[in-house]
Order: C-alpha cells, then sequence, then structure tokens
C-alpha cells in the first residue's frame, strides 16, 4: 500500500492510465482480503489471483497470524489514506479510518503513543517500540485528520501531535551526530527474524521529517 504512492504519481507524470491501473487494483484488493473484522490488517495473506480464495494467512514480522504487526498497521493507514486523496473513493476513506480507529483506541498504545513492535507482542510493557509505526502513523493520521469529520479528526491530530511530540524528545531522538547520524532511536525492522531491533531506520526518519512538514503546514 505505501509504494502505491510511486504508481499514482508514475501515471500523473506519463499520462500512463497503466500505472493507476495497477494501483487501484491493488488497494481494492488488498481493502477486500487482508483486514479483520477489527479494522486491522494481516501482514500476509495467501490468496488465489483467479479466483480469491483464501489459502491461509501468515505471520510475516508480526507476533503470529492473527497479531497486528505495528508497522504494517502504519502503512496500511498511510496507504489508503494517499489512495483516498489521490482518488477520492469513499472505500478507501473508510478503509483508512476504521483502521485509524484501531490504532488511536488502541488499550495497548502507550501514553506516549509510540507502539510496541506489535500491538499484541507477548512482553508487552517491556517490548520493544518501534519509533519508524509512530513516524509513519503520525504522518499519516495528520493528513486524515484534514480530512474526516469531527470528532474524529481532532482525535487523529492530537494522537499524531503527541506522537511527534515524542519522537522529539531525548527518549527518541538521538544527539546530533550521533546513532550514525541517523535521527530517532529504537526503530524495529523485524523481530521474529531477529533482525534490526532497537535500531534506526531510515524510513523511520523519513516519514517523522514528512510528519513535521505536515505539522507546520496545518499550523502555519
Amino acid at each position: 500500500m505505501m509504494n502505491l504512492e510511486l504508481l499514482m504519481w508514475a501515471a500523473k507524470q506519463s499520462g500512463e492510465k497503466r500505472f493507476s491501473d495497477i494501483a487501484l487494483s491493488h488497494a481494492d484488493q488488498t481493502d477486500r482480503r487482508h483486514f479483520r473484522p477489527d479494522g486491522s490488517a494481516y501482514h500476509i495473506v495467501d490468496y488465489n489471483p483467479l479466483n480469491g480464495k483464501i489459502y491461509g494467512y501468515y505471520a510475516g514480522q508480526g507476533a503470529s497470524a492473527d497479531a497486528p504487526w505495528a508497522r504494517g498497521q502504519s502503512w496500511g493507514l498511510y496507504g489508503f489514506t494517499m489512495m483516498y486523496r489521490e482518488t477520492r473513493k469513499p472505500e478507501y476513506l473508510t478503509r483508512a479510518i476504521k483502521l485509524a480507529d484501531f490504532l488511536v483506541n488502541h488499550p495497548n498504545l502507550p501514553a506516549d503513543k509510540v507502539p510496541y513492535w506489535d500491538y499484541q507482542a507477548a512482553e508487552i510493557p517491556h517490548a520493544p517500540r518501534d519509533s519508524s509505526a509512530a513516524a509513519i502513523m503520525a504522518s499519516a493520521l495528520l493528513e486524515l485528520s484534514t480530512i474526516a469529520e469531527a470528532p474524529k479528526a481532532a482525535r487523529y491530530r492530537e494522537t499524531a501531535i503527541q506522537q511527534l511530540l515524542s519522537l522529539s524528545s531525548p527518549a527518541y531522538r538521538a544527539p546530533v551526530g550521533e546513532n550514525g547520524n541517523f535521527i530517532l532511536l529504537h526503530g524495529v525492522g523485524h523481530l521474529p527474524g531477529n533482525s534490526e531491533i532497537d535500531v534506526p531506520l531510515n524510513y523511520g526518519d523519513y516519514y517523522f521529517l514528512e510528519g513535521l512538514l505536515r505539522f507546520r503546514r496545518l499550523f502555519q
């Protein structure tokens, strides 16, 4: 879902409708098959592309097949918000709002709004946080807050602002010149694969900066 923005951009720049057709098809299939009744997203769904029959769900980078992997939820929120902006298809907005409501109201979302690497991680409250999941979520929520109706819009904006404040604090922002010159501390790439645990992540920095820019544009 996150990468569909590139396809939508390519369609506009080139005039080639096939790029946006691919993005729309991907978003539609994801909307139909990747979500649980509570609004959260599966990471991996194995299904027949011809008839849509689902063969199984898999954990991927999450704690289990049934657990909401934090960054995956943020990717989905960002992607469907972006696809609504690009297409104005109401089903994409509906999906983004359902996912946003799941996240901002989740009982395992900490007070500082920086998620654990998985919302059902067994080690909560001692599970590693994922600063990249917070950065992506904050940027997406700020955009969604300009589209959704009150009072949801205010709740999304408040959550995003708290996330940006938390990420800007010494708890998550590295001193200049440290942390390999990355901005954010405490990212988690693939904990079940024992890869990139409590490290800086370049996409975490990217979406943190994007979130700050969106915040400035909203309030300047």
